[in-house]
């Protein structure tokens, strides 16, 4: 359960939310029947050897609720209150986004990231809002809001969720405790203007590490999350922590260093605008890059193709932030086989 009550939560957040987040995608068993217990304890050790303050325990590689609660166990339990341990509310419904987030806060997840579900379609932003206010009303843990294109919201507004309607939430809702301000991707409009309305009220998280470095020589943002910021190995903790302390000349150092893994990044497009999806099969394997499990994942998931693959090995090497001497056969096997 939550170490804070609804009432405190925006206090808890405030205090605790602090750094960076990357994600921890689940490991499987080589036949993916069950889920690899020791590849997703490796992974929450790997994540904090790399100097995260919390991780995303995603839930978008086909898992029951069983299941995902038995990973956020695993998950919680070995990072024993080193690593904030968030909620992926990214199930099929309502109904079951209530029911992972009330088992995930039982078997110790910090707060919650909330997503919307592939089928949902509003109308209006006031579905989108009660959408929102439902699902926080019905759990204990304090909710991060995600405007970002992958909704679909944008034809209700270009931010994907105005401006007001987070206003709105905000004011009403006592339990959302931070905005993961991707609104208007790749502008960043959406980012700053939410943290002008808002920052004083909840904790405003620019998960774009190209984007939030250099901002935080101008905008004091608190916390960076969630992302797959284990490609750049101890690039983001490092940069985010210079930077909070006033620091940008170390920052921006360390900044320029990592381009051309930044540009790998890009040039393989981890998200795909078309789809509306993320790649978590190339996520995984920039993980392993530095040193995660890695492992194979359930179908339906996309592939990593070798020219994804050998660009962002490339890129790593030329960044100088990591040499992997492991084939990329040996990523599809995973450090901790079971």
């Amino acid at each position: 359960m939550p170490l804070y009550t609804k009432a405190e939560s925006r206090e808890w957040a405030r205090e605790h939310m602090r750094g960076t987040a990357n994600t921890t995608i689940a490991s499987y068993s080589a036949d993916l029947r069950t889920l690899n217990e020791q590849g997703i304890r490796h992974d929450i050790r790997r994540a904090l050897e790399l100097g995260f303050g919390g991780t995303l325990v995603c839930a978008e590689t086909a898992m029951s609720l069983d299941e995902y609660e038995r990973f956020t166990a695993w998950a919680a339990d070995e990072a024993d209150g080193r690593l904030h341990v968030i909620f992926h509310a990214a199930f099929n419904t309502l109904e079951e986004n209530i029911e992972a987030a009330r088992r995930a806060s039982a078997a110790g997840a910090d707060y919650a990231l909330l997503s919307y579900p592939a089928n949902f379609h509003p109308t209006s932003e006031s579905e989108v809002y009660a959408y929102t206010r439902a699902f926080c009303d019905a759990v204990d843990l304090g909710v991060m809001l995600f405007p970002v294109p992958l909704w679909n919201f944008s034809r209700l507004h270009p931010a994907d969720i105005s401006p007001e309607m987070l206003e709105v939430m905000v004011k009403e809702i006592p339990n959302v405790v931070a905005i993961k301000a991707e609104g208007a991707m790749p502008l960043t409009a959406g980012l700053l203007d939410v943290h002008r309305r808002l920052a004083d009220t909840v904790v405003i998280s620019c998960p774009l590490e190209k984007e939030v470095i250099p901002l935080m020589g101008y905008v004091p943002f608190q916390y960076s999350g969630t992302s797959n910021f284990e490609y750049y190995g101890t690039s983001m903790p490092r940069m985010f922590d210079a930077a909070s302390q006033g620091d940008m000349d170390t920052a921006m150092d360390i900044y320029w260093s990592i381009m051309p893994a930044r540009n790998a990044n890009a040039a393989v497009g981890t998200y795909v605008p078309q789809t509306g999806l993320i790649n978590r099969m190339v996520w995984k394997y920039q993980g392993w890059l530095n040193g995660m499990n890695g492992g194979p994942l359930r179908q339906p998931t996309m592939k990593a193709s070798d020219r994804q693959m050998d660009t962002l090995r490339c890129g790593v090497v030329a960044a100088g932030i990591a040499d992997p001497a492991e084939p990329d056969s040996a990523f599809f096997v995973g450090r901790n086989p079971s």
